[in-house]
This record gives C-alpha cells, structure tokens and sequence, in this order.
C-alpha cells in the first residue's frame, strides 16, 4: 500500500507503507463486550488452570470432563463436548488422559456409541478439584446480592441462546476476498 492507495478514512501510511497511527473507527476496549467477557474468562482459565496443573497435573478441560460426567455419567464424549461447548478434539484427549490416569472408564454402547463413566478415583478427583473451579466463581460473586448474582447468571444465559441462535454469517459476502480479488 501507498500513500496514494490509502483511503481517504485512514490516517497516512508510512515509507514502509505501514499503518502507524490508531485508526479513527476502532473499538473502545473498554467499552466492547465480548473482549470484557474474553478477557474475564481467560483470567479465570489461567488462574484455575494453573493450580489444577500444579495439584493434580490436569488442566481446566480435564476438569471440565470429570464435571461433566458427575453431572452426567454415562455421556458420550460428543454429548460432553455439546454440553460443554468445546471442540471434540479437546474433549477427545481430555478423555485419553482422565483414561489412561484411571479416572474415567469407556465401555462399549449400542450402535458404536462410548458411554464415559467416572472411577472412584475419578469421583475423588473431581471432589479435590471442585473447590478450585469454584473459586473463580467465588472471586466473581464477592460483593454482589443473592439477587445480582441471579440477574448475572439470568443476562448470561441469556447471551449465551442468543449467540447459539443467531443467524449465521457464513451467507455474508467476504469482503476482504472482495477487495483482493478487485
């Protein structure tokens, strides 16, 4: 890009025909949702992630799996990763090691399918980790009302059907395939 390619709405390109300067139209970090809840959720991951690691040698998507099958033994390793909105490939190699430590059981189901249960070892794992995962949700009710913290987990839930339920924008044009090919 030249300083005569740039559009009119952008600040100057350099010699280098870098963009050095903010653009006028970017988002206000701290006004923007979505980085606010990324940002919230990643600091939550880390933290409990982190001294899941150090206990246990698990991680958060271990966790999650033995939290899962307390709630719903006999799952599927695809119900548990619709249930816990995680990529199957996540739940695939949580599922080998909580396995191979012994922590949950794989039998044979109808028609191919691998219902997962907990072991006893995988009950007591998950009762040691329980208190770490809740925490976080500790750290982030402090302060409020039994009746904030309804309100919250309400809006949450909330958002949460609404982007499951939105439209797709895999029919929009790209724009950017767009502009390349122009």
């Amino acid at each position: 890009m030249t300083v005569a390619d740039t559009p009119a709405d952008l600040p100057p390109v350099d010699v280098a025909g870098l963009i050095t300067e903010p653009l006028a139209n970017g988002l206000d970090p701290e006004q923007f949702t979505p980085r606010l809840l990324a940002l919230l959720s990643n600091a939550l991951v880390w933290r409990e992630s982190h001294e899941l690691r150090r206990r246990f040698g698990l991680g958060t998507n271990d966790w999650r799996i033995l939290s899962a099958l307390a709630m719903r033994p006999g799952a599927s390793a695809t119900e548990v990763s619709e249930f816990l909105g995680v990529n199957k490939a996540v739940v695939s190699k949580g599922v080998s090691i909580l396995n191979g430590r012994g922590l949950i059981a794989l039998l044979d189901g109808p028609r191919g399918s691998r219902p997962m249960y907990l072991t006893g070892a995988g009950a007591r794992m998950h009762n040691d980790m329980m208190p770490i995962s809740l925490s976080g949700q500790e750290i982030i009710h402090a302060g409020l009302s039994k009746a904030q913290i309804r309100e919250l987990n309400t809006l949450l839930s909330q958002m949460i059907d609404k982007l499951r339920n939105a439209p797709s924008r895999d029919d929009e044009p790209d724009s950017s395939r767009e502009t390349a090919e122009a």
